[in-house]
């Protein structure tokens, strides 16, 4: 390593509110025949898709699409097939939690499966950019500190790398909401409880001490 080289980071976080929430919900119907259970599946699908993308038109802050179509055989003890199992999942995302959760209230026929909360890509990245900014002015601050305290005049930049830390996406159980929602009415929207996350950005690296 080169003389008068020392080495450090700096960090800048903070703490944000979720504003990113996607739901999950699922159908599934069983019977003795393929294309019924798929008729049956792709009815209730259709029905609530319907209604999701009537919620969803015309507002950016609410996303809707499906997943995981499926039709599966049931097999006896004997290892015959005894029967035929369906399912399919629609999802509802976006920052618009309110909207989001006053549809999932409406679609009867499906049932709510997962519910996460996050940060959106616009807000993560907003305020990575500041606090990227806060993070090399603690860096730069810190370093001028350090030279001053070793009896140097001054520093200069060796390898820097900056890092971020996104808190991710958490995850809360349905079963609390659905009970909540089956005291109200039929329509009534789903409980949305977001909670918050720290981002962090950390800037590390080198400085060579100038005298």
């Amino acid at each position: 390593m080169r003389a008068n080289t020392i080495s450090f980071s700096a960090s800048a976080s903070e703490e944000l509110t979720q504003d990113w929430m996607s739901v999950t919900m699922h159908v599934q119907r069983d019977g003795t025949q393929a294309n019924e259970v798929q008729q049956a599946v792709r009815q209730a699908l259709d029905t609530a898709l319907a209604e999701a993308r009537k919620a969803a038109k015309g507002h950016e802050g609410m996303e809707v699409r499906t997943s995981g179509f499926s039709v599966q055989p049931r097999y006896s003890n004997q290892g015959r097939i005894a029967g035929w199992q369906g399912s399919a999942q629609l999802v509802l995302e976006g920052t618009d939690g309110a909207r989001i959760a006053q549809t999932v209230g409406r679609l009867g026929t499906l049932q709510v499966g997962q519910v996460q909360y996050g940060l959106s890509r616009a807000l993560r990245e907003r305020q990575e950019s500041a606090l990227t900014q806060e993070a090399i002015r603690q860096f730069k601050s810190r370093a001028q500190e350090m030279a001053q305290a070793f009896g140097f005049k001054g520093y200069s930049l060796g390898e820097i790398s900056v890092s971020s830390t996104d808190p991710g996406v958490q995850y809360r159980a349905p079963m609390m909401a659905m009970r909540a929602k089956a005291m109200e009415a039929a329509d009534a929207p789903l409980p949305v409880e977001p909670g918050k996350g720290t981002l962090s950005v950390t800037v590390s690296g080198t400085v060579i001490l100038s005298p």
